[in-house]
């Protein structure tokens, strides 16, 4: 029972929104109504600018962070931790306290993989950098980054469970940029303007 309350307190974490929370007391508005229309570091960066941008960053990243935390401290196996690290990703992405409309999990899925694997998550995010750098879209580095998650487990012989735990994550992050491949294959992606 108790990693079950601590799973669904997770999920809640997630549902804590930065971006939402920023641009409500900036501008009174929800984020949603801007730019993509999603509510996550990169239409924060396009709407209120590059200081509220990391704000939002640094705050998603935490959620994760805090997450695997809560998972190794207060859960009874590993497995906890795993459906810690999944649970606040998705109530990041589909949040009940917003109507299910969230962000796509991108920086709260790093905040989990620094803690539950740095190396791999080091090595993804490096990858993804350097991909946004080149091509100057930031989904693009995104997708590839964590498409890489499940792979480089792998390389490094992580273990079954640890493999399903990062195509999972891939997976659901894939998913929700099914648009912005859209927009990348037709060529009508926005670049990074920094």
């Amino acid at each position: 029972m108790k990693d079950i309350i601590i799973v669904i307190i997770c999920y809640l974490i997630g549902n804590i929104s930065f971006s939402f929370l920023l641009t409500k007391l900036k501008l009174k508005k929800d984020i949603r109504e801007f730019g993509s229309g999603n509510a996550g570091t990169t239409n924060v960066l396009r709407v209120l600018g590059k200081k509220y941008a990391v704000m939002v960053l640094m705050g998603d990243v935490l959620k994760g962070v805090v997450a695997v935390l809560i998972g190794r401290l207060f859960g009874s196996s590993q497995v906890v931790t795993i459906l810690c690290g999944l649970a606040v990703v998705i109530g990041h992405n589909w949040p009940a306290l917003m109507g299910f409309r969230g962000g796509k999990g991108i920086a709260t899925s790093i905040g989990v993989f620094l803690v539950y694997d740095p190396i791999i998550a080091l090595i993804c995010i490096a990858i993804g950098i350097i991909i946004i750098a080149v091509s100057k879209y930031v989904s693009l580095g995104s997708i590839c980054g964590m498409a890489i998650f499940p792979l480089v487990n792998l390389v490094f012989s992580r273990g079954i469970q640890n493999f399903i735990f990062a195509f999972i994550i891939s997976v659901i992050a894939i998913y929700k940029h099914r648009a912005n491949i859209g927009r990348l294959i037709k060529g009508t992606e926005n670049k990074l303007k920094l």
